[in-house]
């Protein structure tokens, strides 16, 4: 457990290294500067600000001074919000983000195992058809046109929730359900076909041959395989969900992370967007630490060796 931990630390720092490196080396490649529609923006006053933000001198060594300036956890200053740190920003705008998603994909994980396993067991009956044609309807409408008809209908017409903000609980209900219908779906699909699968197994018919009925065979030895695609997939949908979704954010004016993605790219401003990328990496790298090592504790014959 402790090499398979030490690898699992060294290939992550080289993931976060890597993708951080491109999207520094991207986003300064991009045609334009963070300063160009800087008022009274004369070649000096140009040539101070990109000193004062350490962007002069050529690509190699902005990319030099970046890195060896995070190696010292020092993510820098913004060059859009002035006297703004990136570790501030983050500060602000992760917190509502986090809080959504993590609501989102609580809803998401649990309706679509729940609907996935019941249409499964409902195999070509009515439950079963109705189940997949919602979920290919979450999956095919876009959050942009399904966010407007919740807002219309439950926050104009019947009046029972807040149009868009972000406040107490009831501000959270709306924008988490837009945001995880089609993970809802998602799940939903991978669950349905992966405990079909499991229900056609020679294990399984062992188990209805000792005696046991279809709910328990199912409920003690079924659903502990069927889930493991389910979790392999949720590990990387909980760090989409937790770094937030810029139309969903928009729909609903909700200041969250998913704003640092665009509009550090229209800006050129490099560091918020390479902390953005570090938040979500890490985040990607933890959940899938967590899949794997729930792997083993869901099914026995899979474990974690060194």
């Amino acid at each position: 457990m402790f090499s398979f931990l030490l690898r699992r630390l060294f290939s992550s720092i080289l993931v976060l290294f890597f993708a951080v490196s491109l999207t520094f080396l991207l986003i300064r490649l991009l045609p334009g500067g963070p300063f160009d529609r800087e008022k009274g923006g004369s070649a000096k006053v140009q040539e101070n600000l990109q000193e004062k933000y350490k962007l002069n001198g050529s690509l190699w060594q902005q990319y030099t001074s970046y890195m060896a300036d995070l190696a010292r956890l020092d993510m820098r200053l913004s060059t859009k919000y002035r006297d703004w740190t990136v570790a501030e920003i983050l500060e602000q705008k992760m917190p509502s983000s986090l809080k959504l998603g993590g609501i989102a994909f609580v809803i998401a994980s649990t309706l679509g195992v729940l609907l996935g396993a019941v249409a499964a067991m409902r195999r070509d009956t009515p439950v079963d058809v109705g189940a997949m044609l919602g979920a290919l309807l979450a999956i095919s409408i876009p959050s942009f046109i399904t966010g407007p008809f919740l807002i219309a209908v439950f926050a104009l017409w019947l009046h029972w929730l807040p149009v868009g903000g972000w406040g107490d609980v009831s501000h959270l209900i709306l924008p988490s359900i837009c945001l995880s219908m089609p993970y809802i779906a998602y799940v939903a699909r991978l669950m349905r076909n992966s405990l079909l699968d499991v229900l056609k197994s020679d294990f399984l018919r062992t188990a209805r041959a000792k005696g046991l009925t279809e709910a328990q065979a199912v409920s003690r030895h079924a659903l502990k395989v069927a889930i493991l695609p389910v979790v392999t997939y949720l590990g990387p949908l909980a760090a989409n969900l937790l770094t937030g979704s810029m139309i969903v954010e928009t729909v609903f004016n909700i200041s969250g992370a998913g704003s640092i993605f665009v509009n550090s790219i229209q800006n050129r401003d490099p560091f918020p967007l390479c902390g953005a990328v570090i938040v979500y990496c890490t985040l990607l790298i933890v959940f899938n630490l967590i899949v794997d090592l729930l792997y083993s504790v869901l099914d026995k014959r899979i474990r974690v060796h060194g």
